[in-house]
């Protein structure tokens, strides 16, 4: 977001000042261009901005689930399978990142996993087909 405001923004603002200096805008491909641009660069700040003001810090060492698969768990399975062990943590959308093995809570696997215990079996439908695992373990880290 700093980014957005102290670059993006001061540059949209004089590529449109550019655009205007050139004189007639209804045929001006550059000031629509920059116009866009800014319409773009304004809805993300006010986008990120609405996020940050709503979050909220979520602690997984906290969580006391008693062994259930909740956001912010570290959860390690097994593919029924292939034998294939991986371990995902659940996180929020904007935080899932799959290599880093952080999927979000809105995932297929994810939803899942929510509310299973040690030693449950989850079906996942996937785009190769149905998958099954085993969770292996449930940790809060």
């Amino acid at each position: 977001m700093q980014r957005l405001k102290s670059k993006d923004r001061p540059a949209v603002i004089n590529a449109i000042a550019e655009a205007r200096a050139q004189g007639d805008l209804s045929e001006n491909a550059e000031y629509d261009a920059a116009k866009e641009r800014q319409s773009f660069i304004e809805g993300r700040i006010a986008d990120i901005e609405g996020k940050l003001g709503s979050s909220q810090i979520i602690d997984p060492k906290s969580l006391d689930a008693d062994g259930r698969v909740v956001f912010g768990s570290t959860v390690e399975l097994e593919d029924l399978d292939s034998g294939d062990k991986v371990t995902y943590q659940i996180v929020g959308i904007d935080e899932a990142d799959l290599k880093e093995n952080k999927v979000s809570v809105t995932s297929p696997i994810a939803r899942a996993m929510i509310g299973k215990h040690e030693g449950d079996v989850i079906a996942v439908e996937a785009p190769a087909g149905l998958r099954e695992y085993e969770v292996l373990k449930v940790q809060y880290i």
